[in-house]
């Protein structure tokens, strides 16, 4: 054995070594902090402990393992000068072990764990030298049965409690999770009611304005106010999200948007469209929040990138599909069809759990790892993941109620500025202004607007369903950046696009190479909303889901998607001004807002694939 020993003295029951407990401990710090804290101290920064092997390993390590086999940190008085009564050693020794307990309802409160050091004052530093027993492969097989039988008597209803179990069974049974699928399929037909009510005003703009006898500032009206009612549903999306659960959001947006449609459909003036039109707008707002970040709590992290991309997948494929239908439907017909996706959610929530991540931070223990039982599959060993989700929530919840203000705390000020940059970036680097009015600018430039749209529509689908099938193999930054390595276009392809497309209405407004205007200026347009649709489309949704912490989730959330419901509008309004004033200086201005994005993304944000959302955090804060 070797010995490790570190300058911590007893006084009245707490423990304080020269350096005030690394200025760890304070206040606000849970139990589990505590332990750490104190084992640390014991074991000194270095300390190690020598296997019968010879390999040595921390004694962090193996506190952990004996705790996991049921065994004891024993105390050992080897000749050591100056050592306090063993009584006393072993008190803290018991402490320290408890309260590093991986199994959080194991573990003592701050309280009893300062109730049980209760003792003298101990004048001399402690040292102390850890040991234990070696552990035949007899007692690990009879301990990994007798944890079998505890498991079979602590199941009921087919879930089971998170148990810590030795970790040579750890992984040994994994379900499969179909639930995450089938539960992801549910919500993200909020995002095709996303881009239904998006694309619905194009297709029908000449026939609702012949039938209805609209003028073109009632229409533009019509359509923009989509727009404002989606701000409002930003504002209160996370609030919503976090009150009444994210099932619960996505049934008051479903309902929003069945109001909409049905009042649209009804409509034979002015007033009652845009009344609809409004409401779809609100529901639009809080699907854009609450499905990406549903999608992110219940996917295990191997598949979250891919899952949560499906949300950008399925607005463009709706948004195509709108385009498409629109031409051959009437639009009242269009807008009963806009029900559909919102029937399909609103009966398939009924077969969905919530989000644990949600559950835990509301205090539902039984519900949340019931929860995430039936989402990890009925044989998977979730108590590795609950007890990460349960210490980060418990950690939560020693910080104060979160605030407008309380997210300019330096605390969240990384994490706030790298969701709500990332919106800035997606919408300011033109995609609403190119998208709303493409087919104004294929016909600017001499080209078919009909072939134009519909070869942008398609692309969009496939560019975006392959940036959903790489984004876990990829990575989030190397889909936003230009990456030799992944060979994708993103970042550097918006900058591209925006200067072919500023080419192309140089030549044209200055009368030079006229012929080569259209294939340069669909190649531009082409390029640029490729690269988005990998990258910069749904990859900052994905991020946002990802990178705010649970208790600060709801308010950040609001602010990151009322930004880009902002930019949003503000694109689409003054992109027609801008081709007024200048058609090539308007593509030359997108393309330095984009290269000042790419900038953004390599130095504010970090790569988050294949992490934890606790990990993440952590590593945001180090």
């Amino acid at each position: 054995m070797t010995h490790m020993s570190t300058g911590v003295a007893g006084t009245k029951g707490y423990v304080a070594p020269e350096y005030a407990l690394y200025g760890q401990l304070t206040d606000r710090s849970d139990v589990f902090s505590f332990g750490v804290v104190l084992l640390e101290l014991f074991s000194g920064k270095k300390a190690l402990h020598v296997e019968n092997d010879g390999q040595p390993s921390a004694l962090t390590d193996l506190a952990w393992s004996l705790v996991r086999y049921g065994e004891t940190l024993d105390v050992i008085e080897d000749g050591m000068p100056e050592l306090g009564p063993t009584e006393v050693l072993e008190k803290y020794v018991l402490v320290v072990v408890q309260c590093c307990h991986p199994q959080l309802y194991a573990r003592p409160t701050m309280d009893q764990g300062v109730k049980m050091l209760e003792t003298e004052e101990v004048e001399q530093p402690i040292s102390c030298i850890a040991g234990r027993t070696d552990i035949d492969e007899k007692s690990v097989a009879k301990l990994n049965m007798a944890i079998k039988e505890d498991v079979e008597d602590r199941t009921q209803k087919g879930i089971r409690e998170p148990l810590v179990v030795g970790e040579q069974n750890h992984h040994a049974n994994k379900g499969h999770p179909w639930m995450v699928y089938f539960s992801t399929f549910i919500a993200v037909c909020g995002s095709y009611e996303f881009g239904a009510c998006a694309g619905y005003s194009s297709p029908t703009q000449d026939a609702i304005r012949k039938d209805l006898s609209l003028s073109l500032a009632e229409y533009s009206l019509f359509g923009s106010i989509l727009t404002f009612g989606a701000m409002v549903g930003a504002i209160t999306s996370g609030p919503l999200a976090d009150f009444i659960g994210r099932k619960g959001a996505m049934r008051v947006s479903s309902a929003f948007c069945v109001a909409g449609w049905l009042v649209i459909y009804f409509s034979e003036g002015p007033v009652p469209l845009d009344i609809g039109r409004l409401a779809t707008g609100y529901g639009m707002g809080v699907f854009s929040y609450v499905v990406p970040v549903f999608v992110a709590e219940i996917a295990p992290k191997e598949l979250r990138g891919a899952l949560t991309t499906l949300n950008q997948f399925m607005i463009v494929t709706a948004v195509s599909v709108s385009f498409i239908i629109g031409n051959v439907l009437s639009w009242r017909a269009l807008a009963i069809i806009g029900l559909v996706p919102t029937a399909v959610l609103l009966l398939g929530l009924f077969f969905i759990p919530e989000s644990p991540r949600w559950l835990a931070k509301r205090g539902h223990k039984k519900d949340f790892v019931a929860a995430l039982q039936i989402l990890r599959g009925k044989d998977a060993d979730i108590s590795e993941e609950a007890e990460e989700i349960q210490d980060y929530i418990t950690s939560l919840e020693q910080l104060p109620k979160s605030s407008l203000l309380e997210l300019f705390h330096r605390r969240y000020l990384r994490s706030v500025t790298i969701g709500i940059g990332l919106m800035v970036c997606q919408q300011f680097g033109g995609i609403n202004g190119i998208c709303f009015y493409a087919s104004s600018i294929f016909e600017q430039a001499g080209f078919s607007p009909t072939i134009g749209t519909i070869t942008y529509a398609c692309l969009q689908i496939v560019i975006t369903g392959l940036g959903a099938a790489f984004i876990d193999k990829a990575g989030r930054k190397p889909l936003l950046l230009a990456s030799p390595k992944h060979k994708t276009l993103s970042g550097s392809g918006l900058v591209a696009g925006c200067i072919f497309a500023a080419v192309a209405f140089y030549l044209k407004v200055h009368e030079v190479g006229v012929e080569a205007v259209p294939a340069l200026a669909v190649t531009g347009i082409l390029v640029y909303i490729g690269s988005f649709s990998i990258g910069m489309g749904a990859i900052p949704w994905v991020v946002m889901s990802e990178i705010f912490p649970v208790n600060v989730k709801g308010l950040a959330g609001s602010v990151a998607t009322l930004t880009n419901w902002f930019g949003a509008w503000l694109c689409s309004y003054t992109f027609n001004f801008l081709m007024s004033w200048s058609s090539y200086g308007t593509f030359i201005l997108y393309a330095a807002i984009n290269a000042l994005a790419i900038l953004f993304i390599i130095v504010a944000v970090p790569e988050t694939k294949g992490k934890s959302l606790e990990q993440l955090q952590a590593d945001i804060n180090s």
